[in-house]
């Protein structure tokens, strides 16, 4: 429920981001530079680790809106249940359980990191500029639920009904681009014209 009196009481984050400005385009595409543009993490795996986070944080809007971008993006939506419950024994590939591990303790106990996780990251086969991707994204929606959840948006985009969840995986992933499955349109600033709210970069 929305905390704003000026916000209907189901507000969403579009009207949230409407409301309140300051900042918004730029935060809008900073996700296209993190999610969409090119990486060394291709948009699926970025799209599961931000759904991961969230997940971790108990944020239902930013988990449900990015499990169903994952999916659009070919990760399978039945792995997440497992994930949550431990990363070791999900039937996920092994290279990416380090660098779950990694941004779960980022987001758990940021402070504690130390040199032994990003050697596991590395011994999977990952490079440096892939971990700090991870970590990017990982940041980022430890921002973003911490935005979600103070505003009061509780809405469970798992809980849609299918065109609902058919239409939010489409702006959220209209589209790959020549580059394949390392970048693809930079749909949140395609969601910020449809919000009405420039971005800092198209």
């Amino acid at each position: 429920m929305s905390i704003f009196p000026s916000l209907p009481v189901d507000a969403q984050l579009a009207d949230v981001f409407r409301r309140f400005t300051t900042g918004v385009p730029a935060l809008l595409s900073y996700h296209d530079d993190i999610l969409r543009d090119d990486s060394p993490l291709t948009v699926a795996t970025r799209e599961l680790i931000a759904a991961y986070v969230s997940g971790l944080n108990a944020c239902t809007y930013c988990h449900g809106s990015h499990l169903l971008a994952a999916e659009a993006f070919g990760i399978d939506p039945t792995l997440f249940e497992s994930l949550m419950q431990d990363v070791e024994t999900a039937a996920i590939d092994p290279a990416l359980k380090p660098l779950l591990a990694f941004v779960a303790k980022l987001t758990r106990e940021p402070a504690k990191i130390c040199g032994r996780d990003a050697a596991a990251v590395y011994a999977a086969g990952w490079s440096e500029e892939a971990l700090f991707a991870a970590i990017s994204v990982c940041a980022l929606f430890n921002l973003m639920n911490r935005i979600v959840e103070g505003a009061g948006v509780r809405i469970d985009p798992l809980a849609e009904g299918e065109a609902e969840r058919a239409a939010r995986a489409a702006r959220l992933a209209p589209g790959e681009t020549a580059s394949g499955a390392h970048a693809a349109e930079r749909s949140y600033s395609l969601l910020a014209e449809k919000w009405g709210l420039a971005t800092s970069r198209t």
